[in-house]
């Protein structure tokens, strides 16, 4: 890829999920972090600014991928957030949206999807410019 590498978090209590988005991603050419909820999200986008993507699961403990965005929207900090789940309801939805995530990805979803999800962002952002 020109200019620098996309960094990607992927936040998932699901160690194996985790792992998995890692290597795919990892795979496709994205420097990839990971962490277990979204307090340590928003602990590692925190320490490391270079985050441009957030992969977040809908519910995790300590702090779901919706409470990630709303506390990551409140410091103003604009990061592109892709959310996934296995059951995704219709409040849950309209939260989403509203908070600006780029997708809502329902497990078990196709890898490929992910992938295409998170290169949209990355054509988006090629020229440095804030959403």
């Amino acid at each position: 890829m020109s200019k620098a590498t996309p960094k990607v978090l992927v936040a998932d209590d699901d160690e194996d999920s985790r792992r998995l988005l890692c290597e795919v991603l990892e795979a496709n050419g994205y420097e990839v972090g990971a962490v277990g909820d979204g307090l340590a999200a928003r602990e590692m986008l925190s320490r490391d600014g270079g985050y441009g993507i957030v992969i977040a699961d809908l519910r995790m403990p300590n702090e779901s991928g919706l409470e990630l965005i709303q506390n990551l929207r409140k410091q103003k900090l604009n990061y592109h957030f892709i959310l996934m789940s296995s059951f995704i309801s219709g409040p849950e939805r309209e939260l989403a949206k509203e908070l600006g995530a780029h997708a809502l990805l329902e497990k078990p979803f196709r890898l490929s999807d992910l992938l295409d999800r998170v290169a949209e962002l990355v054509s988006k952002n090629t020229i440095g410019i804030s959403p």
